[in-house]
């Protein structure tokens, strides 16, 4: 059963791993058909994140050592194809990117009730529906086709219905950041205790700002002195310019958990903030994936390290009840047209805004 959907739709292709040449907006794309078990979405929005710029460039490759930045517009001339995306196997092109959505489901395939038509959702950005293993997810927009498009599919399953007065831009601001975020909270239990957020003004760390909050931490975040306004009024008891010496300015051992989305140059220091028995986690590494790491500060402390890219059941879910309780509120620094997908990778790649970019496509 459907609502009234057309044969052909608009969207972004992917065409293969390197600069923005390879992003192709195209008006002939056929729209896809719900299967068995799946709903089709008639998107409204859709966020832009590291994990498209990075699939793009092909950035996950091990051969690539810098920083997310450098081959953002051009690639990575030394990437590796079979190894480009963040699965570490090789990606399937043309590919429709985009792992934020909030749309409306138009159509349902076979076992999905009809009544789901009309529903307005938000797509888990972390999938494990038909995968088995554990920790075996895939990314939404990545090894399937995401929201850069008119319309897009999901098993059923992964598409929460969502009540909130807030906009499709706003809401389509909250999955891939806030589940990732959400996520590193929980695989690292958090709760009432001191933390250090890097890169807290970006989709995910000013995410964690609130969603850490909400769990009563005392939360310290790194941010540039342009967007340290912006980072306190999410919340954070203490915004810390970036480029600060962290040890003359924190004293040593003085953290529970650091939050770390950069890595990079500056990393490690932070092995020396957390006290012992201490917490790191991370999901991102922007600055740099390869760090100066001294093993004798790990097991010397007893800390522990927690990398997050699969999600516990019910991090989506509890996602949407905090949005539909106001708990926590979308950061939107500027929306864009669809066709200006290049502008806007542009602009996120400059990292002059607070927040999260969003795309919105044309309607039909």
């Amino acid at each position: 059963m459907t609502k009234s959907v057309p044969e052909r739709m608009t969207g972004v292709v992917l065409i293969g791993h390197g600069g923005f040449e390879m992003l192709e907006y195209r008006q002939d794309l056929t729209v896809p058909r719900a299967g068995a078990g799946e709903v089709l979405i008639r998107v409204g929005a859709a966020g832009i994140n590291n994990t498209d710029i990075n699939t793009r460039t092909a950035w996950y490759s091990r051969t690539v050592t810098g920083g997310t930045e450098e081959g953002g517009a051009s690639g990575f001339a030394d990437a590796g194809d079979a190894d480009g995306s963040w699965s570490g196997e090789a990606l399937e092109f043309p590919r429709i990117q985009g792992a934020d959505c909030c749309g409306e489901i138009v159509a349902v395939g076979d076992g999905v009730d009809a009544s789901r038509i009309g529903e307005r959702v938000l797509v888990r950005t972390i999938q494990t529906t038909g995968l088995e293993g554990e920790f075996v997810c895939r990314t939404f927009g990545s090894e399937c086709d995401g929201a850069f498009a008119q319309y897009a599919v999901t098993a059923s399953v992964d598409a929460l219905k969502i009540d909130s007065d807030l906009g499709d831009a706003e809401l389509a601001s909250f999955p891939c950041a806030y589940s990732t975020a959400e996520g590193m909270l929980e695989r690292a239990a958090v709760g009432a205790e001191t933390l250090l957020i890097t890169g807290a003004s970006g989709g995910v760390g000013s995410a964690a700002v609130q969603l850490a909050k909400r769990r009563g931490a005392q939360v310290l975040a790194i941010a540039s002195a342009a967007k340290a306004d912006d980072v306190a009024r999410l919340g954070a008891d203490r915004v810390i310019e970036r480029g600060t010496d962290l040890i003359a300015e924190l004293g040593p051992d003085s953290i529970d958990v650091v939050v770390d989305l950069v890595a990079g140059p500056d990393w490690p220091p932070l092995l020396d903030l957390l006290r012992r028995g201490g917490r790191y986690v991370t999901a991102g590494a922007i600055a740099g994936p390869i760090v100066e790491f001294d093993v004798r500060r790990l097991y010397l402390k007893d800390l522990s390290f927690f990398g997050c890219t699969f999600q516990a059941g019910g991090i989506f879910e509890n996602l949407v009840a905090y949005i539909e309780r106001g708990e926590i509120k979308p950061v939107v620094a500027r929306t864009f047209a669809l066709a200006d997908i290049v502008q806007a990778q542009e602009e996120f790649l400059s990292k002059r805004h607070t927040g999260k970019l969003v795309l919105i496509p044309p309607r039909d």
